[in-house]
């Protein structure tokens, strides 16, 4: 055992005992340099013959803790091997665990333990939407740590795994007696989704009957026959948890959760007062349901909890100031249902809010839409939108093209099929924003430009192009985004770019030179009169400032020096 006032690994002071269980210890200890707590889990060899099971065991626990982020999980900070035992470093979590509350005081007021199961339903979400999904399979009270504030987190991962979507049962048959679901003891299928409903079913009952499963007989009885007292809705969402068959349980935390927000709403007497007399109607409306109505009440059902958990996704993602949080929520949301487009708009709402659309970001947003492009489409105004915003994203804000991520060229072509997108939706249907409409229009001529000026067809002049459209086009566009001043600078900046690329076509086709002359001028002015620095455009301003004279030579070398603006050397 470690000692107390030992240094682990040169920087974590164990300052006492906080915990023990059949195979571990867990300690306080204190990171004097960061001045910060940390828990630390130890499991010691002393000869043990299993133990290499249990390191391999505590090795995967570690390994799927360090890919979640969620509030009501811990984290994992250091992993040692000692040699003598293996330490696992994490979030201290301030509290003492459910199962002290059980023996201080017994069972809890339902209130308290909806509200907890509320939270740990959110967690077991989260789990099963990894991908693959993570099967927690030892829910119980010992393993829920009750903070002061009165929320909840899970710890103790070792019997979690991932998802075989291959495989017919588990290879291991790993849990608590009481609390596990039968499909945890081997021969009776593969461990799910619905295993974990099941043991946070159990661990529900214990916490509100203070009877526990655990104990033999272990049953579990309605818990109405412990305390009359109890919501008869939420001794129906229990026995529903814990039903033998797993086809029987909830079959998702989605439909968990909407049942546990109304379970008020599933009690007898609010049931009674919620009756209405209908006579003959009733029996006749019944009739209807046992013939061919009981599908369609089940996909309206299914589809009211999806909307209700989106929505309620959405909303906790508004009200989290943590980005990593925020993210996660909105992708649940995204993935319950990717027929609805505002997820999309909320997710690249917040990768764009640091004003850079990174690469990994766009792969990700990128792959979901390929996933689920044929549903998302039908939400045909939301999606026009976000057509539209993803164009943007690809035109101005992707990456640090000086650092070589991507070419402009590519970025272009891929903003372009995207406001295309916009342009086909307004086409086909009728429906989209008017002035996103117009604008997408600007931004795909302009595409078009790049992928048709300079080609073998253009030179040919075949390509339909002309750079005197496209000088145009770019003044149409400045005009259009003048109202949007970060906007503005990215207009700019591409208009800088394409004088100093391309003045010598421009004159070529035909472009008036003071109308060049005059939109430097303007940019110029711009720059010195209503442009502040700071950190979201730092970079911008400084790239306009830097090849503002650059664009002006080479205006001046294809136009000749006879301009009145400007100094620059001329031919």
């Amino acid at each position: 055992m470690l000692e107390i006032g030992s240094l682990v690994d040169g920087k974590y002071k164990i300052l006492n005992k906080i915990g023990q269980g059949g195979m571990s210890v867990v300690y306080l200890a204190m990171n004097e340099k960061a001045n910060k707590q940390w828990a630390i889990k130890e499991v010691r060899k002393d000869g043990r013959q299993n133990y290499e099971v249990v390191r391999q065991g505590l090795i995967a626990e570690t390994d799927i803790l360090k890919r979640l982020n969620h509030p009501n999980l811990p984290s994992i900070i250091d992993v040692i091997d000692d040699g003598e035992s293996f330490l696992i470093v994490m979030d201290y979590i301030e509290g003492k665990p459910l199962s002290s509350a059980l023996k201080e005081v017994g069972a809890q007021p339902q209130e308290y333990v909806v509200e907890w199961a509320k939270q740990l339903c959110d967690v077991l979400g989260y789990l099963h939407s990894r991908k693959p999904p993570i099967i927690y399979r030892d829910m119980k009270p010992s393993n829920v740590m009750l903070k002061p504030d009165g929320n909840v987190t899970l710890i103790d991962f070792g019997t979690a795994r991932e998802f075989k979507s291959d495989r017919v049962e588990d290879t291991t048959c790993l849990g608590t007696q009481g609390y596990a679901a039968p499909e945890q003891f081997g021969g009776r299928g593969q461990t799910d989704a619905r295993t974990d409903i099941y043991c946070l079913g159990a661990t529900m009952y214990h916490l509100v009957t203070g009877h526990n499963p655990a104990k033999p007989p272990y049953e579990m009885y309605p818990i109405r026959q412990w305390n009359p007292n109890l919501s008869s809705g939420l001794e129906q969402i229990i026995l529903k948890c814990t039903k033998k068959n797993p086809e029987d349980r909830y079959q998702n935390c989605a439909e968990l959760m909407y049942a546990l927000d109304h379970y008020n709403e599933l009690d007898y007497e609010y049931r009674r007062k919620q009756k209405t007399k209908f006579g003959i109607f009733v029996a006749s409306a019944c009739l209807t349901l046992a013939l061919g109505g009981t599908s369609l009440y089940a996909h309206a059902r299914e589809n009211n909890i999806r909307s209700t958990t989106y929505d309620s996704y959405l909303e906790k993602a508004q009200q989290t100031v943590d980005n990593a949080t925020y993210e996660d929520y909105i992708k649940r949301a995204v993935e319950l249902d990717p027929s609805r487009a505002d997820g999309f708009v909320a997710l690249l709402d917040h990768y764009l809010e640091d004003q850079v659309f990174e690469e990994s970001e766009s792969n990700y947003i990128t792959r979901l839409v390929n996933e689920n492009d044929g549903q998302m489409k039908a939400d045909e105004i939301n999606f026009a939108g976000f057509a539209y915003d993803m164009g943007y994203a690809y035109w101005y804000k992707y990456g640090k093209l000086e650092n070589g991520e991507a070419s402009y060229d590519s970025l272009v072509t891929q903003a372009t099929s995207w406001f295309r997108q916009v342009e086909l939706v307004k086409e086909e249907n009728g429906k989209t924003n008017t002035e996103e409409y117009d604008n997408a229009q600007i931004y795909t001529n302009i595409g078009d430009y790049y992928g048709k000026l300079g080609s073998k067809e253009n030179e040919m002049g075949d390509s339909g192009a002309s750079y005197q459209d496209y000088w145009y086009d770019l003044v149409e566009l400045k005009n259009r985004e003048a109202l949007k001043p970060k906007t503005q600078l990215y207009v700019y900046k591409n208009i800088i770019t394409n004088i100093y690329k391309d003045s010598v076509n421009f004159k070529t086709a035909g472009v008036d030179g003071k109308e060049i002359e005059k939109m430097l001028d303007e940019i110029e002015q711009y720059m010195s009169t209503k442009v502040t620095k700071d950190s979201s455009n730092d970079n911008l301003v400084d790239y306009i400032n830097k090849n503002l004279e650059k664009a002006r030579t080479a205006y001046l070398t294809a136009y000749g020096s006879t301009s009145t603006v400007g100094t620059g050397e001329g031919e």
